[in-house]
């Protein structure tokens, strides 16, 4: 499948799959799927627990928000794959940090379940046809197509990966 249009995503995701580089989920793979893993394995122990400021998460709740978002977005394009006719609910990712346990588990954990849930995640894209590719449903109250949401999935985590350079100094 080529690069979504806008007519497969509200703006709301232009900001992710505008991150990407690559024509299709494959190229994003090649272009990005290394970079995103080796990402987290190369931040300190003592760096995990970090937030640069009073009521912005740590380090570890912020890959803990990626990895659950991921899942959350892949279940998503897994469901309108299917043809789901009710729409998906939304998600409150302050909720989702608030009620997490990030903070007590291990780094090596995380990204060894992370690196595991990339693949996992490609193995689902590499399942679908291009006619589900093309589907489109409802998550929360915005339209979103399958393709698109394998693209907003890597943008969302090179995006993090930027805000974790901008604001954490990694």
């Amino acid at each position: 499948m080529p690069r979504p249009v806008q007519s497969e995503y509200t703006s709301f995701f232009s900001n992710y799959i505008s991150l990407t580089k690559g024509n299709d989920y494959n190229e994003l793979i090649k272009n990005h799927d290394e970079i995103l893993c080796d990402f987290w394995t190369n931040i300190s122990r003592e760096k995990w627990g970090f937030s640069y400021a009073d009521g912005k998460w740590t380090i570890k709740q912020l890959f803990q928000h990626v990895i659950d978002t991921e899942r959350i977005l892949a279940f998503r394009a897994l469901s309108i794959a299917r043809k789901e006719l009710n729409p998906l609910s939304s998600f409150d990712e302050n909720e989702y940090a608030k009620n997490g346990n990030a903070i007590d588990r291990d780094p090596k954990s995380m990204i060894q379940e992370y690196i595991y849930l990339r693949k996992s995640t490609n193995y689902l894209y590499s399942s679908f046809n291009d006619k589900e590719n093309k589907l489109i449903g409802k998550a929360g109250d915005k339209k979103i197509s399958v393709n698109a949401l394998g693209f907003i999935i890597i943008g969302h985590s090179l995006h993090h990966i930027n805000i974790c350079k901008k604001y954490y100094g990694l």
